[in-house]
């Protein structure tokens, strides 16, 4: 686990450094983690196989519909309320 306010690693009961990823508490750190998991989507594709092993990554339809509420939890956050932010409006006078 990571101390919160510098990242470094914690020691477990056994005084070894845990190497274990810390778990994002904020929607802002959920949303980091979240971008991060479509880019390496993006950039190394959605699954692959290395002789009997495979890695398939997180399904990037249900990670977009994640960041999505994300972001609008942190703009509602932000008093924010998002009903018609980004909406625009245009107005043509004088046909």
């Amino acid at each position: 686990m990571a101390d919160n306010e510098n990242n470094t690693p914690v020691s477990n009961q056994n005084n070894q450094p845990s190497n274990r990823p810390r778990v994002p508490s904020t929607p802002d750190e959920m949303l980091d983690s979240v971008k991060a998991a479509i880019y390496a989507i993006a950039v190394g594709g959605q699954s692959y196989k290395i002789g009997s092993r495979s890695l398939t990554r997180g399904d990037l339809k249900e990670l977009y519909k994640i960041k999505n509420d994300l972001e609008a939890q942190i703009a509602n956050s932000n008093n924010n309320t998002g009903l018609f932010d980004d909406c625009h409006v245009a107005i043509f006078d004088g046909r």
